[in-house]
């Protein structure tokens, strides 16, 4: 398999494309679950937040709205450059490979958005949920805020296509391989293009593994962001609590 391909995420995430694409996400919602989940976890306004795979910073930067000090990072460095003009004395962005400890720990990691399962190499997940625990103080708390893989694949919508600023994106899903594949392809200026987006379909008890190799508990799991109780057919999201 070409680089292109198992690293997918590096040149579609900076691309503006990407971005076009996805600029209708619900940010009333994205900031209500940002309100539970800091409750939830009783975290003070002192609590430094690491908010991992950010992308532009929405989540950061409303949590730094709130009163926490954050920082963001992603591999995205056209995301960073383009958060970086929020910065504050308490909010920091960063280029960071999330497979990779930071220099820094926190009193939280935020995973969020579907913000995993990327990497072609099985390995490199591991590695993530490893890096996730040595970015955590002593007492620190990890959320990472995925897919519900069933219930995706139950209502996965095989072909569509969305026009977004004058760009007629064609979209293409399938799940093979143990892989949720979405295909974009659309043409600007009279260039063509195509993408591929490529999200591993964990369960929770791959998860659970996952979480038991890398030597961290799971603490609670919740199935949408109004923090409702998880059930594998019904649920929106599968979104886990560790430490």
């Amino acid at each position: 398999m070409s680089s292109e391909v198992s690293q997918w995420y590096a040149s579609w995430f900076n691309t503006p494309y990407y971005h076009i694409l996805y600029k209708d996400r619900d940010h009333k919602e994205a900031r209500l679950f940002m309100d539970r989940l800091t409750a939830f976890l009783k975290l003070d306004k002192n609590s430094h937040i690491m908010d991992l795979a950010c992308g532009k910073g929405r989540h950061s930067i409303y949590l730094n709205q709130i009163g926490f000090e954050v920082t963001g990072v992603d591999l995205s460095k056209e995301s960073i450059n383009y958060a970086k003009q929020f910065e504050n004395h308490r909010l920091h962005f960063d280029i960071h490979d999330m497979c990779l400890p930071y220099h820094s720990q926190f009193d939280a990691v935020f995973n969020l958005f579907t913000s995993f399962g990327y990497f072609e190499k099985e390995e490199d997940n591991l590695r993530t949920i490893e890096a996730i625990k040595s970015n955590l103080k002593p007492d620190g708390v990890a959320v990472i805020d995925f897919m519900n893989v069933d219930q995706v694949i139950s209502q996965l919508v095989s072909e569509d296509s969305k026009e977004i600023d004058g760009i007629l994106f064609r979209m293409n899903r399938v799940y093979k391989d143990g892989y949720i594949i979405k295909s974009i392809d659309f043409e600007d200026n009279g260039r063509k293009y195509a993408f591929e987006e490529r999200v591993k379909a964990f369960r929770l008890d791959d998860f659970k593994d996952m979480f038991e190799q890398a030597n961290v508990s799971i603490i609670d799991v919740f199935g949408d962001y109004h923090l409702n109780s998880f059930d594998p057919q019904k649920s929106d999201r599968l979104i886990m609590t560790f430490k």
